[in-house]
């Protein structure tokens, strides 16, 4: 009889494992098609209730084709020769030919200091990421230059191209390096020939399932893909499935030491290590889903995108890595396969620091507990919440030399205007209140469209000069619209506080009801946005975990703490990071996104390892007491979950192979706070408080009036 359930049982794991084969042969070519339905303007992500948002809106009344300006600068440290007006004209005629090109362009705009010629390149917005085509042409064309002349393509346009050229290469550098970084842990771990495939595969099953559903959730608009969230989509699946497996097989091992049989012991292990991990992967579901009441759409991107990637992971972490674990038996672990004979040998590197905290329990959470502490100091050593186009790219990029030729040049927000829609009735003194902000170099009205004219006044809405004459104001119901020009470059924080400035200006105009819209207002709007979220998700992340901890422990005591050594370690994790930032990697400041992310990242993924150690601790506990039973959960479970803590850091490390500074914050802080919690949280705090308060940290369940075993481990 049991001969025959066994042969049923591996039958049963055959076909389960054929099955997933079969779907990862049919989800292999996604993975690289994640780009096709990713999209990366940042005005597609503002709230729908921002000003900026109306501003967009209100401007595509004013012209046939919404379009994003690319900046060609062609400068020359001796000024501007005849024969270089020639070539930036004849350069010009080539652009307005080039598919995605809105003409008849603008006629190139002179600086002031007469070493500067500008050609200002209206793209069709609804190229999308074709952006990239259309910027790349446009410096293929300007590249003939001569030693003494520079020539650059920048602009909005430009970087647009540049965030889409680096976001289309995240699949093959990224992945690959991912890899290669849990293929390296893994050996290291397991010291086995043949037992890394196994967990490996596994993970790049769930990577190819979860991206195979967020390609059509993106291509049906039911879920918005972006590039930051397509890298993190990569990572976060790795590190996380590679996670869940070492659980898994940790605990299967252990089984293989109290059972002969390799069915019962895969039994026991998945009743004993299932619960957990389902566990962990819903907290960190249920905290990315927390994402979705930001009022930014980037933001409420990124959760849905993550969490499909966490539950494809669960899903096949939970039937197909059992089924090869079950199919391979013991030999999988050769040279180092488990017998019943070999239990004794369960956790004994563990063993020493499970005996030091049952004899200095309260020094050790209190010294880390100041530790920590001492760390959070660091944030006040955090830079600014904001980082301009110069800033985001590790390397310089075209996008970036551009800017910086423009603004030797010429005023800051030229080719970037700040647009205001204003009633027709208010237009002069609406203009007039812009006028008398610091920081406005020019406001003009936008001239309506002369079919017998050429250059700037045949292109209403593309920024002119400085100065340019206009012509009668275009009306589309009822407003008209100004461009008012910057002194600042209009992704700093200069133009920024020019644009709160003069918003306060227009608005107190009666009866204009007057709109401040373009890209400077967008930055501006995206910041009040992500603090806006910070204060609202973090509070929800915290309870929607702290309500999981308490069902999964059946205790109110335990999850309380649990969340408060997690914050601790968030805190204590930024303080550190802002340190690193500032003095050893020199980055000018964080993006906006990057506190509300690194919460959820960390405290999501944070809390999984102390679900992993106190779902255990629990267990042993019922059998032999708290005390005893935290000193056995810490024994069993410390190299697995240890050894996941450097997985999953490691994995979020390989965001540094982008060259951008957002993302590469992002994983180094996210490798920090893992290396934080699974060494010092897990390994020393939550133990040692945990031993130090006894059976009431289950209060207010029956556990807690449960009196202690002899403590002997």
């Amino acid at each position: 009889m049991a001969g025959s359930r066994r042969r049923t049982a591996m039958l049963l794991a055959a076909l389960l494992a054929v099955g997933w084969l079969a779907v990862g042969a049919l989800s292999t070519p996604y993975p690289g098609r994640l780009s096709e339905v990713a999209t990366n303007d940042n005005a597609a992500f503002l709230p729908a209730d921002a000003e900026a948002t109306r501003g967009e809106r209100l401007a595509a009344g004013f012209v046939e084709r919404q379009t994003i300006p690319a900046l060609v600068v062609y400068a020359r440290d001796s000024g501007v020769t005849d024969a270089d007006r020639q070539r930036v004209s004849a350069d010009a005629a080539r652009f307005a030919t080039v598919p995605g090109v809105v003409s008849p362009l603008p006629p190139p705009i002179p600086s002031a200091d007469g070493k500067a010629l500008q050609v200002i390149v209206p793209v069709d917005n609804a190229e999308g990421d074709r952006t990239r085509e259309v910027v790349s042409e446009l410096r293929r064309i300007a590249e003939h230059g001569d030693a003494g002349e520079v020539v650059v393509v920048g602009g909005p346009a430009g970087l647009l191209g540049d965030l889409t050229e680096v976001f289309s290469s995240i699949d093959g550098p990224l992945l690959l390096v991912t890899l290669a970084v849990v293929l390296v842990i893994l050996l290291v771990v397991y010291r086995s020939p043949v037992l890394w495939i196994i967990p490996l595969l596994a993970a790049g099953l769930s990577y190819a399932l979860a991206a195979l559903a967020v390609y059509f959730l993106a291509r049906s608009d039911v879920i918005t893909l972006n590039g930051q969230a397509q890298g993190i989509l990569t990572v976060l699946v790795f590190g996380a499935g590679t996670d869940y497996a070492l659980l898994l097989i940790a605990r299967y091992r252990e089984e293989l030491c109290r059972h002969h049989d390799t069915v019962a012991a895969m039994r026991a292990a998945w009743r004993g290590a299932a619960p957990a991990i389902f566990a962990s992967g819903g907290t960190v579901i249920a905290g990315l889903l927390c994402l979705l009441l930001s009022s930014l759409s980037s933001n409420q991107a990124l959760g849905p995108v993550a969490a499909v990637g966490i539950g494809a992971t669960l899903v096949v972490m939970l039937t197909f890595l059992p089924a090869l674990l079950l199919l391979g038996g013991r030999w999988a672990f050769w040279p180092r396969s488990p017998y019943v004979e070999h239990a004794a040998s369960v956790g004994r590197l563990w063993k020493p620091v499970a005996h030091f905290i049952a004899r200095r329990a309260r020094l050790v959470w209190v010294l880390t507990t100041l530790a920590l502490i001492a760390l959070g100091f660091g944030l006040t050593q955090l830079g600014p919440t904001r980082l301009s186009q110069s800033e985001l790219f590790t390397n310089r990029t075209d996008s970036v030399i551009a800017q910086e030729v423009i603004d030797r040049h010429y005023p800051g927000g030229l080719g970037s205007p700040v647009t205001i829609f204003t009633l027709t009735g208010a237009a002069d003194r609406v203009t007039a209140a812009a006028r008398s902000v610091p920081g406005v170099v020019e406001v003009r009205t936008v001239p309506e469209a002369d079919p017998n004219a050429t250059g700037s006044d045949a292109a209403p809405g593309a920024p002119a000069a400085p100065g340019a004459p206009a012509g009668l104001p275009k009306v589309v119901d009822g407003r008209v619209q100004l461009q008012a020009t910057l002194m600042a470059p209009a992704d700093s924080a200069e133009a920024e506080q020019t644009v709160r400035e003069l918003r306060v200006a227009v608005h107190a105009v009666p009866e204009a009801d007057a709109v401040v819209g373009g890209r400077t207002a967008i930055s501006v709007d995206t910041t009040d946005a992500s603090n806006r979220d910070r204060n609202v998700i973090i509070p929800v992340v915290l309870g929607v975990i702290a309500v999981i901890l308490a069902l999964l422990l059946r205790a109110l005591l335990a999850p309380i703490l649990l969340i408060l050594t997690v914050v601790l370690s968030f805190l204590a994790t930024l303080g550190l990071c802002a340190f690193l930032f500032q003095y050893a990697f020199g980055f000018p400041g964080i993006d906006a996104s990057f506190p509300l992310f690194a919460f959820v990242f960390l405290v999501a993924l944070g809390i999984d390892y102390n679900i992993f150690l106190m779902s255990r601790v629990r267990e042993e506990s019922v059998r032999r007491g708290t005390r005893s039973g935290v000193l056995r959960g810490l024994v069993v479970t410390g190299g697995v979950i240890t050894s996941a803590g450097f997985v999953l850091a490691a994995t979020f490390s390989a965001l540094a192979v982008l060259p951008l500074v957002v993302l590469i914050e992002l994983g180094l802080a996210v490798a920090l706070g893992v290396l934080l919690d699974t060494v010092v949280v897990r390994s020393l705090l939550v133990p040692a408080l945990t031993y130090d308060i006894g059976p009431a940290v289950w209060w207010p369940s029956r556990l807690s009036r449960i009196p202690n075993h002899p403590e002997a481990e």
